[in-house]
């Protein structure tokens, strides 16, 4: 049962400040899509890499060929959509047949740890799905038209985070019915939520943090830093 990452990278950049797609921003003078590549091939629970990029970058991407060739396990990329889930959909269906799980991953999340992976993986293979989430640290109020509706239960409330992998099926399901409905998902594990099935929650990593504003890139360049030096001193 081989586990395929699709690593979505299609998504615009305005809250970054740029036009340009925000996979393709510099973190550290490389496009932040090389660095969550290599993230995710060092963990050796996915046999297959497989980047979604806005259809206009495909040809782009070959300047970073030397780097990409040097990772492992990756496959050729795929031209993404408009919407998260047309890029999921288009990445799907370039997978071969032997592929029974899928991990989708967020190319904007480049600090994503290989240990952390291996454990999203294994939990999927045993109940079918599962996502990397970390437990709220504030009080969260549910609001409309400026007044609070509800207090949530903090101990209940978790940030999702990515890769999110499913049974390839379940998956295909769910963006079928999705599809069907005119319904647009937040994340992907919405869509098999959808399906009465269940999603199973793996405690992940306030580090594996999602690059949207200026200020989360600064972050990820510092922790970048660290973890090289780390490494560096770790020698």
């Amino acid at each position: 049962m081989s586990v395929a990452a699709l690593v979505l990278g299609a998504g615009r950049g305005e809250r970054l400040g740029t036009d340009a797609p925000k996979a393709f921003v510099p973190l550290l003078g490389r496009p932040i899509l090389l660095h969550a590549l290599e993230a995710l091939a060092a963990c050796p629970a996915l046999d297959r890499l497989v980047p979604v990029v806005p259809a206009e970058e495909l040809a782009g991407l070959a300047r970073w060929g030397a780097e990409l060739g040097a990772i492992p396990r990756l496959a050729a990329a795929v031209a993404g959509g408009a919407e998260r889930q047309d890029s999921v959909r288009a990445g799907l269906r370039a997978l071969p047949g032997d592929v029974s799980f899928v991990a989708v991953h967020d190319a904007a999340r480049p600090l994503v740890r290989a240990a952390d992976v291996a454990r999203v993986v294994a939990a999927a293979r045993e109940h079918g799905a599962a996502l990397l989430a970390v437990r709220v640290r504030d009080t969260l109020k549910r609001v409309r038209g400026g007044g609070v509706v509800e207090t949530l239960p903090r101990d209940e409330c978790w940030a999702a985070q990515t890769p999110q992998v499913f049974r390839r099926d379940w998956l295909a399901e769910a963006l079928a019915k999705a599809e069907a409905d005119g319904f647009l998902g937040t994340d992907d594990a919405q869509l098999v939520e959808r399906l009465g099935l269940p999603v199973r929650v793996v405690e992940g990593d306030p580090a594996n943090l999602k690059i949207t504003f200026p200020e989360d890139l600064v972050l990820a360049e510092a922790r970048l830093r660290e973890r090289a030096a780390a490494r560096g001193a770790a020698r």
